[in-house]
């Protein structure tokens, strides 16, 4: 199987990024250098941050059209996996919502998503892992996910280019990187395989 991660991977930018630039009332970015410096987990972060915008759901999917780019060879990579059989899931640190909304609007939504639950608030976003016991998480969200596909049996494909995908790579069998992953995959001396888009990954696996 394959997880995959969603901003920065599938999309060229982060959708959460553009919306709390946008819409968070509040010193959103400080919350950020904090997480960056492992002082905060990302469901800090992400509760804290996006409890900082008030908009309504409306608006903050029309603020993400036209402005998000897919990687390029995304449905050509989603229509291989449905042809060789591999079982392909997103587990993401960003919002429910908007993820679900960009892979609607490209056809793509029958695709297994894992990501943060969103509820809207007039006060504020509420924002919440759950994790596959159904209880709230703070932190290691994606690899949770890794561990309980491992478990399951699976060998494990994974898809990524942020640091928080890092700590997830690791523990499977196969690491398609870039950016931020692909330099921590460098520094920890990881096996990984460079990508810029989703033809050099289906060419890869293609050599499997």
């Amino acid at each position: 199987m394959i997880q995959c991660d969603f901003d920065g991977t599938i999309t060229t930018e982060d959708a959460s990024f553009i919306l709390l630039d946008e819409f968070a009332d509040g010193d959103w970015k400080h919350l950020w250098r904090r997480y960056k410096q492992g002082k905060i987990s990302v469901g800090h972060f992400n509760r804290q941050a996006f409890a900082m915008v008030k908009a309504d759901k409306q608006n903050l999917l029309e603020a993400t059209r036209g402005r998000l780019k897919m990687r390029a060879g995304f449905q050509e990579f989603v229509a291989y996996c449905h042809r060789k059989g591999y079982r392909l899931v997103i587990v993401s640190n960003g919002l429910d919502f908007y993820i679900e909304a960009i892979l609607r609007d490209i056809g793509m939504e029958e695709i297994e998503v894992f990501s943060a639950r969103t509820q809207f608030h007039p006060e504020g976003l509420q924002v919440q892992y759950i994790g596959p016991d159904d209880k709230v998480i703070d932190d290691d969200f994606k690899k949770t996910y890794v561990s309980l596909f491992l478990e399951s049996g699976y060998r494990v494909i994974y898809i990524g280019n942020g640091a928080s995908d890092i700590a997830p790579a690791k523990q499977c069998h196969r690491i398609f990187a870039t950016d931020q992953l692909l330099a921590g995959c460098h520094e920890a001396n990881l096996d990984c395989t460079p990508f810029t888009n989703f033809h050099d990954i289906v060419r890869e696996m293609e050599l499997l």
